[in-house]
């Protein structure tokens, strides 16, 4: 149980992991997430959300990019390793129904989790246009695996490396204004996620948001993960992780998830010292 059946890079920092999950694999759905730890001990749990699924083969696809010590070590697991601790499926699925015309902006690592998503959008009879955003073209994920499945496929970078060199909110207030648009669904950076939501608003088109916190438990107990929408404090990891993104307070999300930076950034580099130190010395 959670062996890792492959595992590739998918640019310097960003990796894919296929994992043997089968209870996992035949109950989740699009918009699901893990929580995973990378050892026995008390170390951090980290949500991710389930970028595939693979019932016949028993397998869960997880794509995640390295900015911490947990993806930092979770990266140097090897095809055969076991993670130790995995629980999923979490979270409330996607609402998957006929829309219309369905619009799902994926920002950096947030491409991946979108796939299913955008799968499920197309099966339920939905023309759906994907949006890509990535700073530069080694961190654009998922394209090909995008075109294939999607009707429209517009990719962005920052640097106008590869693509479109825009904004992911440029494309997506030209499809609002060109009234192309009946539901549209960002996961990304926070920030991206906020300013698709103040694209979308003067339009009145129905936006949602898949939300990534801080999560501990991932059951709506430690209350980590709280976010205010609308006039209610929402736990993401049992009333999400997707909430009407025009109600979602997005200022007060970012402030809670740079509450740690520090505290990260020391773990992160003390981890690099220690693993390049063994390295070295072995």
């Amino acid at each position: 149980m959670n062996e890792i059946i492959q595992q590739e890079k998918l640019s310097d920092n960003v990796v894919s992991m296929r994992i043997k999950a089968p209870l996992i694999a035949e109950e989740c759905k699009a918009g699901q997430f893990i929580i995973l730890s990378v050892d026995d001990d008390l170390s951090e749990r980290i949500p991710l959300t389930i970028a595939d699924s693979d019932v016949y083969n028993g397998t869960i696809t997880i794509i995640f990019q390295i900015v911490g010590k947990t993806t930092l070590i979770l990266s140097e697991f090897k095809v055969g390793d076991k993670i130790p601790n995995l629980v999923g499926p979490l979270g409330k699925p996607t609402e998957i129904k006929k829309y219309g015309r369905v619009v799902c902006v994926g920002g950096g690592i947030g491409v991946a989790p979108a796939y299913p998503i955008v799968k499920a959008m197309k099966k339920a009879g939905n023309n759906v246009t994907v949006i890509i955003g990535a700073r530069t073209a080694d961190l654009v994920v998922y394209e090909k695996e995008m075109a294939n499945i999607s009707d429209r496929l517009i990719v962005c970078t920052d640097d106008g490396s590869y693509g479109r060199k825009d904004l992911v909110t440029s494309p997506l207030k030209e499809i609002c204004e060109a009234e192309e648009a009946d539901f549209v669904i960002a996961l990304g950076p926070p920030i991206m996620m906020k300013f698709c939501a103040e694209t979308t608003r003067p339009y009145g088109i129905h936006t949602v948001a898949s939300l990534n916190t801080i999560m501990v438990d991932g059951t709506g107990m430690c209350g980590g993960c709280r976010v205010n929408v609308g006039k209610e404090v929402k736990f993401v990891c049992v009333d999400g992780p997707e909430f009407d993104a025009h109600k979602v307070d997005f200022d007060n999300m970012i402030n809670r998830l740079n509450a740690y930076k520090k505290q990260e950034a020391c773990a992160f580099k003390e981890c690099k010292l220690t693993r390049s130190y063994t390295e070295k010395d072995l």
